[in-house]
């Protein structure tokens, strides 16, 4: 006979996450987070894709990155709470929050 494998985290089982348990705080912190730096990033969109004097007229190169870091932000937290759903709370906290660290460290550099 074979081996049985204990159905764990990760293995299909979801985990027993409580009504207002931590991760799930921390996930939706995430999802606000995201929610406001994608605000931030439609606010910005003016002086990419604007004709005005302070505007890059819609360069190639900025507007693309534009919209990478505008799907990313939108995508990371549902992938998050897809990731928190199928029982992999930790890594799915880690890339909620990741637009919002890659934000706060690219701030920091320039």
């Amino acid at each position: 006979m074979g081996a049985e494998r204990v159905a764990g985290p990760g293995y299909g089982r979801s985990v027993n996450a409580g009504e207002g348990s931590l991760v799930k705080v921390f996930c939706a912190i995430a999802v606000v987070a995201d929610l406001a730096l994608a605000a931030l990033l439609v606010a910005l969109s003016g002086f990419i894709f604007g004709g005005g004097p302070e505007g890059m007229h819609g360069e190639a190169g900025a507007a693309i990155v534009w919209w990478a870091a505008f799907i990313a932000t939108l995508a990371a937290p549902i992938l998050g709470i897809l990731l928190l759903r199928r029982g992999r709370p930790g890594i799915g906290v880690l890339i909620a929050c990741a637009p919002v660290i890659v934000a706060l460290l690219f701030a920091s550099i320039s």
